[in-house]
């Protein structure tokens, strides 16, 4: 434990490399590089590494955000001992508007780590690195053969890499999920969210022209009543509330969202614009059915442009994530006791809660792999997707900490589910 509190400031310049790698989704241009980066910094820890590039007949839509190979990195360190999964998105969202920083050079002040993806969750990579150089330097027996999951598509993709390692039966043993925060959380399961991108075509001229009868068709001014159709939807999703337990910080229940997340027409004053393209993002809590969802936004959609001589729409799905269900299972004890050796978290701080926000780890479940341990290091302070991201080196440290203590063999032996004795 020591250890890794001397060796901080080796994970925060790791951070900073890791930062300055523009991974952001869409479009996911960069996991190539990042791959790369990745290879190198797991080597001198022994791992042995692949990269597991997803088809892009899976993933691909023509027109769509996304484009760039889908590569993740798959790392194993095997010496015979049960596998334990440790799981990261190298995806971050684009950088919001409203930075006082450079987004992509991770800046610190004052124990604080400011950069796009610092805390949702490059910052969980160095954290593990971190404990892992420390098991090596101090002999420390580990009770499992890590296997570092470096994954892409998380921030809304169609096809997550994760998902394709489950489907390809590529895992193995159970998973550590640092997509989660640093609170003493127990998880109970998140939502699910698609993305639908609507795209309305109409016919562009002279915008001197486009008072006569007959000339053009404005595209984003023939969507209006689309966007009012949507904005009508709005609050009957919102009136869905799920069974979910919230955030201790949520004001009330955890209800369906629908929002306009993106939209993008024209090109300049002097042509009637031709294509609108709307991206509409719909959270839906377990107990709704994507289906349904879908088929209603589709409803609303044909509604608003009913009436529109001229105007042709289009929609494709371009991101979804299933809902994650009860992710709870037999390694939990231990891990809320590591989390608690890391961050000082007495037991009876732990609450169990669930999220809108959503996870790629619904396709895991959907293979048969249902148990998922949850931590990682957003806060609800920190900015996630927000600008000006950011954790804290003592968060990073803690999370080491934690990572160390699960892995160790000597560390809450009796609650070691692969090797704890059967009762009589």
């Amino acid at each position: 434990m020591a250890e890794i509190a001397r060796d901080a400031a080796s994970a925060v310049a790791e951070l900073g490399r890791m930062v300055a790698v523009d991974t952001s989704f869409p479009p996911g241009a960069g996991y190539d590089a990042f791959a790369g980066l990745m290879e190198e910094l797991v080597e001198p820890l022994g791992f042995r590494h692949r990269r597991v590039v997803v088809p892009e007949a899976l993933w691909h839509v023509p027109g769509g955000p996304a484009h760039g190979p889908r590569t993740n990195v798959v790392a194993e360190r095997r010496t015979g001992k049960p596998v334990c999964g440790l799981y990261f998105h190298v995806d971050t969202v684009p950088a919001a508007p409203g930075w006082t920083r450079d987004p992509l050079h991770l800046v610190q002040e004052d124990g604080r780590l400011y950069g796009l993806g610092a805390a949702d969750m490059k910052g969980t990579i160095a954290a593990v690195l971190l404990a892992l150089r420390a098991a090596a330097r101090c002999g420390v027996e580990l009770a499992y053969d890590p296997t570092l999951l470096l994954c892409t598509d998380e921030e809304g993709g169609l096809y997550p890499g994760v998902r394709y390692l489950a489907e390809q039966g590529m895992l193995e043993g159970h998973v550590l999920n640092f997509n989660g925060t640093a609170a003493p959380r127990i998880w109970a399961g998140c939502f699910g969210v698609f993305n639908l991108l609507v795209r309305l075509r109409g016919q562009a001229v002279h915008a001197g022209e486009g008072n006569r009868a007959g000339a053009g068709v404005n595209a984003i001014e023939a969507a209006l009543p689309l966007l009012n159709a949507l904005a009508a939807l709005k609050p009957r999703v919102a009136a869905r509330h799920s069974a979910l337990p919230p955030p201790p910080h949520a004001k009330g229940p955890l209800a369906a969202q629908l929002s306009i997340a993106a939209a993008h027409g024209g090109i300049c004053g002097g042509q009637v614009p031709a294509l609108f393209e709307i991206l509409v993002s719909r959270r839906y809590p377990p107990e709704e059915s994507f289906e349904a969802a879908l088929a209603e936004i589709q409803e609303a959609i044909a509604a608003g442009v009913a009436d529109v001589p001229g105007l042709t729409v289009e929609t494709d799905l371009v991101g979804h994530l299933i809902p994650t269900g009860d992710p709870t299972g037999p390694h939990w004890p231990r891990w809320q006791q590591a989390l608690s050796a890391g961050f000082g978290y007495a037991p009876e701080a732990f609450r169990a809660w669930g999220a809108a926000s959503c996870s790629d780890f619904g396709y895991v479940q959907r293979t048969g792999m249902q148990e998922v341990l949850l931590g990682g290091l957003g806060r609800p302070e920190r900015n996630v997707h927000g600008p000006d991201e950011h954790t804290t080196v003592d968060d990073v440290v803690a999370l080491a900490r934690s990572v160390l203590a699960y892995l160790a063999a000597d560390f809450a032996a009796g609650l070691i589910p692969e090797t704890a004795t059967p009762a009589l």
